[in-house]
Parts: structure tokens; sequence; C-alpha cells
């Protein structure tokens, strides 16, 4: 992730994340780094969880019907 702006699908994000657990891992890391990769992983995890719950907003359930309805009308 060179860029800030750079928005990554979920995959990605997860992908990255994946990476910063391994950084952190590493015995040899130092504090600063430490915190830097953990800052940046929780950024990432925060648009993440963002753009699932979007995704699970779209998700359209088929009721007993064949009808249709969005995920957040579930309740109806």
């Amino acid at each position: 992730m060179s860029k800030k702006s750079e928005k990554l699908s979920i995959e990605e994000s997860f992908d990255y994340l994946d990476e910063v657990i391994e950084k952190m891992e590493d015995p040899d890391i130092s504090l600063e780094d430490s915190f830097a990769l953990y800052e940046k992983g929780m950024q990432v995890l925060k648009e993440a969880s963002k753009a699932v719950d979007e995704v699970e907003k779209k998700v359209k359930l088929i009721d007993e019907e064949g009808n249709e309805k969005e995920a957040e009308n579930i309740n109806e």
C-alpha cells in the first residue's frame, strides 16, 4: 500500500492484514515499527469492515414465496 488514497478490495485488505500480522510476529521488529504497523492495520481493518457492511446490505434474500428482499429488510 504505497498510497493513502489507494482503496483496497476486501480480499486485498485481508491479505495486507495477514502480512501485517506476520511482520508483527517477527521478534526483531522494533517497537516503533510495531506501533506503525498496528496503526495502519487498524485503518485497513476499519475500511474492510465498512466494505463488508456495504456488501451485506446489498445481499438479496429470497423469501418462501420467491420474492427478493434486501438484507436490511429481513425483519419485515
